[in-house]
């Protein structure tokens, strides 16, 4: 008994075997891969096998390849796009041969056991790099990818979630609902709800961009007659659209709905928003048309409140927008708006 439990808590440390797969597209991406390569090795603990570790002298390289995948505990696909190229058959059958050959078997291995190939083979996307560049068959988008930004354990955090299997936060003990619900309803029963005022009817902005209107919106079917709306005519003249409020720590909650126009232009526009409260910036979210964004912040005693809005790749150069717009070009403009903003006091 005593044996088993040693040899059991001795294959609890000992650390996964990566195999680490990608294409030599050139030197600096091959350099980078190794660099890699050798953080995990050497700051994070993990045995990690890369071809270029292996080239001491005439290998087989396709025996070396299969015995690299049939034994790592986990494959990274490294995303780049000679290796996209060579995974999805659009390369040369005479170019990149031992990508386009680990590839085939990471295909296979997919094709037999779905629900294992996804936990063991993990798409990375290292600096520099695009999402665009992973495989298809890996499923970038409906599936977990890691993009590294940086070669320190925090950059690597959420890859290193898939390794050990132990996730960064534990699941919460259970509450009790029952109760919970029955002090809802006795504080909705006893407490007296507290009317909002429209934030754009009470207070005058401190500071507010040039494109920002104080209108009305039409959001997500809805008509909200006292909305901030930040929709440049023609270029935008700055490239965030910022309204600032002093609250004079006078008032408890903030709300609104942060959404794209209704009657924009381009409907395929994705909008992002942004709350500061007193200098701090609370969670970023991202938008599109019907579908807006119900934001709530508690500003008890909040001095300062300041609205971000923008659109990634507006064009903010007046004469660039002239000229696309000669060329009928699109200035990708925002057209979004904070609803019905509101103040409870």
């Amino acid at each position: 008994m005593l044996e088993q439990q040693v040899t059991t808590e001795a294959a609890a440390e000992k650390p996964p075997r990566v195999f680490i797969t990608y294409s030599h597209d050139n030197d600096q991406h091959r350099e980078l891969v190794r660099t890699f390569a050798t953080f995990l090795r050497t700051d994070v603990g993990l045995d990690v096998r890369l071809d270029q570790w292996a080239d001491d002298g005439r290998r087989d390289w396709s025996l070396w390849a299969i015995e690299q995948l049939a034994e790592a505990d986990f494959v990274l696909v490294i995303a780049s796009p000679d290796y996209k190229r060579r995974a999805e058959g659009t390369e040369a059958p005479h170019r990149g041969r031992g990508a386009q050959f680990e590839s085939a078997m990471i295909r296979d291995n997919i094709t037999q056991d779905l629900p294992k190939a996804t936990r063991r083979i993990l798409p990375v996307v290292l600096p520099g790099r695009r999402v665009e560049e992973i495989p298809s068959f890996l499923n970038a988008h409906s599936t977990t990818r890691y993009e590294i930004k940086e070669f320190t354990p925090a950059g690597v955090a959420d890859l290193l979630v898939a390794l050990t299997g132990v996730a960064r936060f534990s699941l919460p003990k259970l509450g009790d609902f029952a109760r919970a619900r029955k002090a809802a309803a006795e504080a909705s029963n006893s407490a007296t709800q507290p009317s909002p005022v429209l934030l754009t009817s009470v207070l005058a902005p401190a500071s507010c961009g040039s494109d920002i209107h104080m209108t009305s919106a039409e959001i997500d079917g809805v008509h909200r007659g006292d909305s901030i709306v930040y929709r440049p005519s023609l270029f935008a003249n700055e490239p965030r659209a910022v309204v600032e409020y002093n609250l004079s720590r006078r008032y408890t909650g903030f709300e609104t709905v942060a959404g794209v126009l209704d009657d924009a232009v381009d409907a395929d526009q994705v909008g992002y928003f942004q709350v500061f409260l007193d200098g701090v910036a609370q969670e970023q979210v991202a938008v599109r048309m019907g579908k807006p964004a119900w934001l709530r912040y508690d500003v008890v005693g909040v001095l300062r409140l300041k609205l971000v809005a923008y659109r990634p790749g507006t064009t903010k150069n007046p004469m660039l927008a002239g000229a696309l717009l000669a060329g009928g070009q699109s200035n990708k403009l925002p057209e979004l708006a904070w609803g019905n903003p509101a103040l409870y006091a």
